[in-house]
């Protein structure tokens, strides 16, 4: 009898793991993969301890939340979310393009009373979304991917004005500058801040014109969701101020997930067509504006202290040419000039783009070769070089671009 029992017992034991082993590989069969680090944006820098990764977290929480009039959102807005202009962490789209106005040079926003420098083109019910003034200037800007910021965040001062050449004196055809600003007055200059006539060195934005990702953030909040803070507590609709709509330590927990994104992680780097593209870069002097590395200096972050990195971007003005002046511009930057993007990350665009390219500062190049021929100015000696190459070597250039 006794038997029996242990018998029926590791029957039933057998049955149930069977249906268990059943249940798992079908669910393997069913459910997809993780995916492969390589082919996404989002996650983090390596080493980050225990509690920078529950700050990273939260900063992933406040990313995307969802504003709504009751949570601050502001009378007329751009976007109700931070995830909304960069779906997984990567380029925005047509749809969520930003349309900046007001300052046609270098001496500043004529059009500050009048809604600028950016158009708010939604609205609460009952509420008419801004309109661009009649003169005004104006340009669209299609938002950036935000992996990899923090390392960008912490490249010291000295080591972007070393790339600069205002006057060309290594005759390469190319002359970068930072562009120079008055920086707000609740942000804490870097330790090694480089200053020139009370302005300092800014790096983030289409035209480099933020200073660090704070900076960035705060103009984020107040200027594409109409939420007020302390350290901008102007109400974009009436102009006045008014109690902060958003926390200090949400925007940092914000401000430290975006320093904490992993950088691109490049793929294929060992096939044959990508060195081949690699070497056709360097050859045509792409690299001397997108700079294939830079490094950081000390980082409180420990993951973001001392490292080198390759963002393909020398965060630094240049003139791009008619084709790209759109008659308006930030700080002392010239309306032709713009600052280099980086080109990491470039090749899964499209992941957050709705499979196609939209590239440039508006998006409107639709293919890596049409921004390549629309770059004019200091550029135009290697768009030259491009349009000489062989259609096998235009290939893999843009082959090593995807890569990236």
């Amino acid at each position: 009898m006794y038997e029996k029992r242990i018998l029926k017992g590791m029957e039933k034991f057998l049955i149930s793991l069977f249906i268990v082993l059943c249940v798992v590989i079908s669910c393997k069969k069913i459910l997809p993969g993780a995916p492969e680090d390589a082919t996404v944006l989002d996650g983090t820098i390596d080493g980050l301890t225990m509690e920078e990764n529950q700050r990273f977290l939260k900063g992933d929480a406040a990313f995307t939340e969802v504003f709504t009039a009751e949570t601050g959102l502001g009378t007329t807005f751009v976007a109700t979310s931070c995830i909304s202009c960069h779906a997984g962490d990567g380029k925005g789209h047509p749809s969520t393009t930003l349309t900046r106005f007001g300052q046609p040079d270098e001496f500043g926003n004529i059009f500050m009373d009048q809604g600028g420098p950016q158009l708010q083109n939604r609205a609460l019910p009952g509420y008419m979304p801004e309109q661009i003034p009649a003169g005004a200037t104006f340009s669209k800007f299609t938002p950036p991917a935000n992996t990899g910021l923090g390392f960008l965040d912490f490249v010291s001062d000295a080591d972007i004005l070393a790339l600069s050449d205002p006057d060309d004196l290594n005759g390469d055809g190319i002359s970068g500058v930072p562009n120079w600003i008055v920086i707000p007055g609740y942000i804490t200059p870097r330790p090694d801040a480089i200053v020139q006539n009370g302005k300092h060195i800014c790096r983030f934005g289409k035209k480099g014109a933020a200073y660090n990702l704070l900076n960035q953030t705060v103009n984020a909040y107040n200027q594409d969701m109409g939420i007020t803070s302390t350290y901008n507590p102007v109400d974009v609709y009436t102009g006045q101020e008014i109690d902060p709509e958003i926390s200090n330590q949400k925007i940092q927990d914000v401000v430290f997930y975006l320093q904490t994104l992993k950088a691109p992680v490049a793929r294929n780097q060992e096939d044959s067509e990508v060195k081949q593209g690699k070497a056709l870069f360097a050859q045509i002097n792409c690299a001397a504006c997108h700079t294939p590395k830079l490094k950081t200096g000390f980082s409180p972050i420990k993951g973001l202290s001392y490292k080198e990195f390759s963002p393909y971007t020398d965060l630094l003005l240049h003139d791009m040419g008619p084709g790209l002046d759109d008659g308006y511009t930030e700080g002392s930057a010239k309306t032709y000039e713009w600052r280099t993007p980086a080109l990491w990350g470039l090749g899964l665009s499209q992941s957050s783009q709705g499979g196609k390219y939209y590239l440039m500062h508006d998006g409107r190049a639709h293919s890596i070769e049409e921004a390549i021929l629309m770059h004019g100015g200091e550029a135009s000696g290697s768009k030259a070089m491009y349009q000489a190459l062989s259609s096998g070597e235009k290939m893999a250039l843009i082959k090593f671009l995807e890569s990236l």
